[in-house]
């Protein structure tokens, strides 16, 4: 009798899906890493770099001007004043206006210090909307 062993010669009844399941987890990440970045759109209004049409029917705002000239004179809206009048001056507009505007202008060989008692009372005034000119302005006639 001659034995026979089944187990080198037999064919192969189990099927091995490891590598399969492998396969399917693999492309199952790549899916959930890639599907969001398709959905996640954003409707945005980008600026588009032209000023606002101005509205017709708003009056223009008003914009007073301090000056301070090279020997330490202040001047408001073109007429010479003190820092203690500017005080006041300032605070009945504000009063009236709580939007008020000021646009601060130095000369160029002015003393800093002058500037800085200016935008000190502004501050104190709780005057926000403030500019600083860069361009000179000549001098009002005194």
């Amino acid at each position: 009798m001659k034995k026979t062993s089944r187990s080198q010669h037999g064919t192969l009844n189990e099927l091995n899906i490891t590598p399969l399941l492998d396969l399917a987890f693999v492309l199952l990440v790549i899916f959930i890493i890639t599907t969001p970045q398709l959905v996640n759109h954003l409707e945005m209004t980008l600026p588009s770099g032209q000023p606002p049409p101005p509205a017709e029917d708003a009056p223009k705002p008003e914009v007073n001007k301090i000056l301070i000239n090279s020997q330490g004179t202040l001047f408001f809206n073109g007429s010479p004043t003190t820092l203690p009048s500017l005080k006041e001056t300032l605070t009945s507009r504000k009063r009236s206006n709580p939007e008020l505007a000021v646009v601060v202008n130095g000369s160029d060989d002015a003393d800093y210090q002058n500037m800085i008692n200016v935008l000190d009372l502004l501050q104190t005034l709780e005057i926000t909307r403030v500019g600083l000119a860069t361009d000179s302005i000549p001098s009002p006639a005194p």
